[in-house]
């Protein structure tokens, strides 16, 4: 099997997959990626299923190497990676060549870049998934990030040549890029976080929620995988509200009794017992999931047929640039 070798393991390096669903009532989180979208197009950019274990990364990465020739993709955030000290560009696919080392730097904008490679990380699955989960320690690498030394197997297809491996060899090159499958790649972050009003929203006061659709708020340092913690106007109850806990999900806005909103993200708890003003719709979720501590957002609310098709178009157009990028692989026939 393909395996990658980490030399130096950067902040918080992650393999992450679709998530880790069918267990929240038993208390186990979802985790997966942040950035849902990213995470799925640098693993169709090489013909992977779009929920296949990926690399996430956080504010500096890694160097790493791979034990064949390997094709990768990155998007996310631009770490200005090199292999061999050739610049690798983003958002489509390349072919490494094998022991060569592939060098991360730093977050040039945004929090996370995604590293997929042809046929996906391949560590056992935990309860059907690969993510990690870093409070429990299980999934991914042993529960944890990587570190210096680690080696992670990758399932790589069987003897498969594709024509971009044979352009590397024939240029003799560390590494070439494929074209890029289309020029429709970002998913542009907007304005303003669009917003579906939460089951307590009238249970705030006017001025709260007034607050909240117009007011900025700030990413707190104190933020993480599980939830950003937002600075800025406090937000009220109209009166004391006690309630039992109840199911939380992805983008879930809570507002504990200090005022200062919660985003619940990827590796939220499964129940809650704040109330909750708001969710973020899921179509914006990558673009706070690539926010970083002191960066000021801002909401907006939207109807929930805007929120249903704002993420069947995401889905529409991560279909069209599978089925591309598939064609330019030399993938559509195999």
């Amino acid at each position: 099997m393909n395996t990658m070798r980490v030399d130096r393991p950067g902040m918080l390096s992650l393999l992450q997959d679709g998530g880790r669903y069918g267990y929240q009532r038993f208390g186990v989180p979802v985790n997966g990626a942040m950035d849902e979208w990213s995470h799925r197009l640098a693993n169709v950019l090489v013909g992977n299923d779009p929920e296949a274990a990926a690399l996430e990364i956080t504010l500096t990465g890694p160097t790493v190497r791979f034990a064949q020739d390997t094709l990768i993709a990155l998007t996310g955030a631009d770490m200005g990676v090199t292999v061999g000290g050739v610049p690798v560009p983003m958002h489509c696919a390349v072919m490494v060549r094998h022991d060569v080392p592939v060098v991360f730097g730093a977050c040039k904008r945004g929090a996370r870049t995604y590293l997929a490679v042809r046929g996906g990380f391949a560590p056992a699955p935990v309860l059907g998934s690969r993510s990690t989960n870093l409070r429990a320690r299980f999934g991914g690498v042993a529960g944890r990030a990587l570190r210096a030394g680690d080696r992670v197997g990758v399932a790589s297809p069987y003897r498969e040549v594709l024509p971009v491996a044979r352009m590397m060899v024939q240029s003799a090159m560390a590494c070439v890029a494929a074209p890029r499958p289309t020029d429709d790649l970002a998913c542009n972050a907007p304005e303003a976080l669009r917003f579906l009003p939460g089951p307590q929203w009238e249970r705030f006061t006017s001025e709260a929620r007034k607050a909240f659709a117009q007011a900025a708020f700030t990413v707190s340092n104190q933020s993480d995988r599980m939830g950003y913690r937002l600075e800025g106007p406090a937000l009220a109850l109209s009166s004391p509200l006690e309630m039992v806990s109840e199911a939380v999900s992805f983008g879930a806005v809570q507002v504990p009794p200090s005022g200062a909103p919660i985003v619940l993200m990827a590796d939220r708890q499964s129940v809650g017992g704040y109330p909750k003003i708001a969710y973020v719709i899921s179509a914006d979720l990558p673009a706070l999931a690539q926010a970083t501590p002191g960066t000021a957002l801002r909401f907006r609310a939207v109807t929930a047929d805007i929120a249903q098709r704002e993420l069947l178009a995401m889905a529409d157009r991560l279909q069209s640039i599978a089925a591309s990028a598939a064609r330019v692989l030399g993938l559509a026939a195999q």
